[in-house]
């Protein structure tokens, strides 16, 4: 069996995850990940999750993937006791003397190996799984191919997992230093500033400057494809689920902690409708074109296929314009109650009566539908919703479950 793996940057991120699909979430606590902005858990809080994920037959993995110097690691000691506490699936690790130090404290956690490792190789897999790793997560610059052959040369008892969905970085699994060359924040210890998604422009022949540090000129040859030099292309596989579904993976990941709550589950949701298709006959799956209409509809960059199939030299795998390419607006999610005037809905962005909608459900698609009458809590028809959490009631011509997500539609 596959397994659907989606980020958890937060809880209120963990349980749309869970709602719209995920078999296994990933998160950080508020020490040792790669996403310190991320909103993360506190230890508490990871014991509050774990209980929630585990009473929804989910599985909860914990980043402590950064890479501590040696003054951090009488802290780490204490740190890494409290996940036998907890109880959490496995820890997801880097660095080889986090990894020595999880074993000799915790030898019976289950011990994954980020993709912070840059795992290329079965020879590097099977030292891995020799000294105890569970899984690798392979880095993402591998083909499919690659991915296959080292599949043939590792035991079934190591798993493997592959990133499907999400960010690229134009560095090697994300191993960066221009983040603390611009702005002293150590991306390999959880801070990364992101400088490859800033704007740059030219100075002086073969220079260029991030448009706020016109005093530190950096040397470059400008492409015929333009000067978009580090910001790599999104990942999306749901056009090759097949490949996927008959591939070595055992852990399809989608990238994302720092992504919003309706990221998490439409991407959470695409997924799982093309996984659980493609399992109900294989030899008769069809792909939906409207799967990848879902996934344009969240935050992201230019879609390509990473490492996949392409030498990203031929296919290049660097964005033609710069930015985002916004989600549409998360309005409301509902609540799971409902009288005569309509279903209630907890307010995420304004809403106004008259506004052309779509509704999204586990499972399904969006669907259109024109919010024609709102109320608020009293029953008083009101003509919008602009209050941050406001509970309101919509007339929906559809049935409403907990969680199901308003968005807006284009007319």
């Amino acid at each position: 069996m596959k397994e659907l793996l989606c980020p958890a940057g937060n809880f209120e991120k963990m349980k749309a995850a869970i709602l719209y699909g995920a078999d296994a979430v990933y998160l950080a606590s508020d020490m040792f990940g790669m996403r310190a902005a991320a909103d993360n858990f506190t230890l508490e809080e990871l014991y509050e999750a774990t209980n929630y994920a585990h009473s929804h037959g989910v599985k909860l993995y914990v980043t402590v993937n950064t890479m501590p110097h040696t003054v951090e690691y009488e802290r780490l000691k204490k740190y890494l006791k409290e996940f036998d506490r907890i109880g959490v699936d496995a820890l997801i690790i880097s660095d080889l003397g986090v990894f020595t130090l999880a074993r000799e404290l915790i030898p019976n956690m289950e011990i994954h190996i980020s993709t912070q490792a840059s795992i290329v190789s079965s020879y590097t897999a099977n030292a891995y799984h020799k000294m105890g790793a569970k899984r690798v997560v392979l880095a993402r610059e591998l083909s499919l191919e690659e991915i296959n052959e080292i599949r043939r040369n590792t035991p079934k008892s190591l798993e493997l997992e592959c990133f499907i969905h999400g960010s690229m970085c134009v560095s090697y699994s994300g191993r960066c230093l221009l983040s603390n060359f611009y702005t002293g924040r150590d991306a390999n210890r959880g801070a990364c500033a992101q400088p490859c998604r800033w704007n740059y422009t030219n100075t002086l022949p073969l220079a260029f400057c991030e448009e706020k540090r016109l005093e530190s000129p950096l040397n470059i040859e400008e492409y015929k494809e333009g000067s978009f030099i580090m910001s790599s292309k999104d990942m999306c596989m749901i056009e090759h689920i097949p490949d996927l579904m008959e591939s070595g993976i055992d852990s399809f990941k989608i990238e994302g902690r720092m992504k919003s709550a309706y990221y998490t589950a439409i991407c959470a949701n695409t997924y799982k409708m093309a996984i659980t298709e493609y399992l109900k006959s294989p030899d008769t799956y069809e792909y939906n074109p409207l799967w990848l209409r879902e996934l344009e509809s969240v935050s992201h960059r230019e879609y390509a296929t990473g490492f996949y199939y392409d030498n990203p030299m031929d296919n290049p795998q660097l964005v033609s314009q710069n930015g985002y390419l916004r989600e549409k607006a998360y309005l409301c999610v509902a609540t799971g109650k409902s009288d005569e005037q309509g279903a209630y809905f907890t307010q995420r962005n304004k809403i106004s009566a008259g506004d052309v909608c779509e509704i999204v459900t586990p499972g399904s698609i969006g669907r259109r539908f024109v919010a024609s009458e709102l109320y608020n809590e009293k029953g008083e028809k009101i003509e919008s919703a602009p209050h941050p959490s406001m509970i309101f009631k919509i007339k929906v011509p559809f049935e409403v479950k907990e969680g199901d997500i308003i968005r807006s539609s284009e007319r």
